[in-house]
Parts: structure tokens; sequence; C-alpha cells
């Protein structure tokens, strides 16, 4: 297995220390349009192994990724970038004829006509979150009545007002979108950004969040799989972070659309990134815990009505100081790692564009103990 990430960031840089410690491929290219950083990340994970090298490719250029898949023998590709370069990145992958993931979510026919494999949707929230949907599923229930993802943290980072944990280019695109929620009886619906807030408490200490719908991948991709009657998606933002989202849609600052400022065409939201801190460099001033996870109500196997939480909980104490990345990229970048490990033993495999929920849950989250990151079942009492 040779794995192309594309994408040093915080995200592709913390992939690098989790693989480091695995032995399931040849080798990885960890590519960025800033030749630096792919560098960067080579000289502080390989560790003299000559299992990582770096390379320079334009996100945006489908050619360029075909080309450098082919001249690395790449097998696997791993779209570690913003939401914008998806389709470039999935349309290389699919000329190069090789393997593809993201973590969001891209789709197409093709795929499967020319028996490849797509799988999409593989970070911790699409991901992780919605494995335990279908291991709910397999071995929790007899019937689901609601899928209901959850995300909360109570991560503080010293310093700073306002500071995203993670890409800001995504933060905005979640949460101004309108959040999609699916119903068997209805189909797919939008509501309003910020809708329906609700407390929920989350385990290890976090505790109550007030969370509100966000637009997410998990409500488009775990229906296909999941016989259920509803799926939602919710996150604790808080208020403070809601309306500082709020004034940037206000004021314009989250449009892409380039705008003339003094002769030079700049896109808003490039501004909005340009000000704000490298979620990657956040780890040293951050402190706290990140929990994904997903309740899942319905009829348990005994017949009576169940309500469960599954949950994975990461420190940045822990990834800090073993990896020098911080939790929410570190919870974001274990999650592919692991699915590469399962594709590259064989526990995984198949054909077509899909997601996480399309696989067998139990060597995913076997394999994710293995790695030193348990995840964890909160029974919680049945709401009437």
């Amino acid at each position: 297995m040779r794995i192309l990430v594309v994408g040093s960031g915080g995200v592709g840089a913390a992939f690098a220390p989790i693989a480091a410690r695995r032995d399931f491929y040849e080798r990885v290219v960890f590519a960025d349009r800033h030749e630096d950083r792919g560098r960067s990340v080579v000289e502080r994970y390989d560790k003299g192994t000559g299992r990582y090298s770096a390379a320079t490719v334009d996100a945006s250029d489908p050619t360029a990724i075909t080309e450098l898949c082919r001249a690395e023998g790449i097998t696997h590709v791993l779209n570690a970038v913003d939401p914008r370069f998806v389709m470039p990145i999935f349309t290389g992958a699919f000329e190069a004829g090789v393997t593809y993931l993201d973590m969001a979510l891209s789709l197409s026919a093709a795929w499967e006509e020319r028996g490849l494999l797509a799988l999409v949707g593989m970070g911790v929230e699409p991901g992780l979150s919605d494995v335990f949907a279908r291991y709910a599923q397999d071995h929790l229930f007899d019937r689901i009545d609601e899928v209901d993802v959850r995300d909360g943290a109570d991560l503080v980072v010293r310093g700073y007002d306002f500071a995203p944990s993670f890409s800001i280019w995504t933060t905005i695109e979640e949460c101004l979108n309108p959040p999609i929620v699916w119903e068997k009886e209805r189909g797919w619906y939008t509501l309003p950004p910020f809708s329906e807030p609700e407390t929920f408490t989350f385990p290890e200490g976090i505790g109550p969040l007030d969370c509100v719908h966000v637009e997410h991948e998990e409500v488009l991709l775990i229906p296909r799989w999941i016989d259920c009657s509803r799926v939602t998606f919710k996150y604790g933002l808080g208020d403070e972070f809601i309306d500082v989202l709020k004034t940037l849609h206000k004021l314009g600052l989250d449009a892409t659309d380039p705008v003339d400022v003094r002769g030079t065409a700049v896109s808003p939201r490039d501004v909005v990134a340009a000000c704000l801190p490298d979620p990657a460099g956040l780890g040293p001033k951050m402190s706290g815990k990140t929990c994904a996870g997903t309740r899942v109500t319905g009829t348990g196997t005994d017949g009576h009505a169940r309500e469960v939480y599954l949950y994975h909980v990461v420190d940045n104490e822990e990834t800090w100081r073993r990896d020098r990345a911080q939790a929410v990229v570190w919870q974001t970048a274990v999650n592919p790692v692991v699915a590469l490990e399962l594709l590259g033993n064989g526990s995984w495999s198949g054909v077509g564009v899909l997601g996480p929920e399309a696989f067998e849950p139990i060597p995913f989250l076997e394999l994710l103990n293995d790695y030193g990151s348990p995840w964890g079942i909160e029974e919680r009492v049945p709401t009437a």
C-alpha cells in the first residue's frame, strides 16, 4: 500500500505520527501546495525509516493529482484538505485508478462501474459516528427510531477569544449552510442554521452543552444503510461562537467570491482564515477534551425501549504530549489511518462510493482500541 495524503496541515500532519506506529503500508507521500509543509511533516515524523516523503501539488488540479499518483505508484489517496478541493482530488484519484478516502462527501456512480472504491466521510464525524450507527443496528437494537450525532467539547485556547479548533473554511461551510434532517416519512429537509437548541450531557467530565443543528454529511450517509426513522446532527457550539459566525455572515465575510480591495482580488473568507490562528498550531495553548458520538434510540434486543450514546473522547493533553497534535485534528486523523489498515489487511473491501456505515463495524472498533484510543457506550434512560 502506497498512500498519498493531500494536505499537510492539521489533519494531514496528525495522520503522520499515528501511522508511523503501524506497519500496514509501504510508503506515505505527504503533498501540499506549500513545499515546506510536507517536508516539515516528513522531517518531524519519519525518524529515518524512509517510509515518508514529501511532494508539492495543487489540490485544485485533478490532472496534477493523477500525475502525482502515477509518478509515486500510489494505491490509496487520502483527501485532508478543505471541502472546496474535494471534487478535484476525487476526480484525480478516479483517473489514476486508485482507492480514494476523504472526510467529507462526494458521490459518483462511475466508481462502481470501474470496480474502484471511494470511501467517503471517513473522519470522526462523519466517520466514526457512522461506524457507531452501524454497530448499534447490528448488535444493540431490534428497531431504531433515531440516530442523533452529537459533538461537544470543553476545550479552551489560552490567549484567544475566538480560535476555531478546525479549518475556518470547513467551520463556516458547515455552520452557516442550512442544516439537513432526514425522516423516513419525509425524506431530507432543511432547517435554519442553529435551529432547535437542546442541552446534551457529554461524558467523561465534559458535561452539559447547548447543541444546535449543523449541516453535516452523516445525515446524508447514514440513511443509506441504517434502517431508522430519523437522523440528525447537532454541535455544541456555544452562544459566543454562534454570534461570531452570524456576524461574519451579516458582514459578508463568509463569502468565497473575490472582492476588489485596492486593486487586488481577495476572497473575504480567505481574509478571515488569514486573521485567525492555524488550528494545527493551537495544541500547546489548548486544554480540555473533545467528544464525538452517536445517540441511538429505539427498541433493544430484549424488546424494551433503549437509548445509548456511543462515543469517543480525546484529551488534548494526551495527544499533544504523544504526537504534538491538538485533540480535534488528531481525533479526525486517527480514523482514516484505521480505515486504511482495514483496507490493507482485507477486513474492509468494496466497490463504488461508500460511507463507513457500509462496512462491518467490529473490526474498526477493535482496531481503534488497539491504537490506544478506546471508545465507549453509555446507557441512558429512554426519553418518553
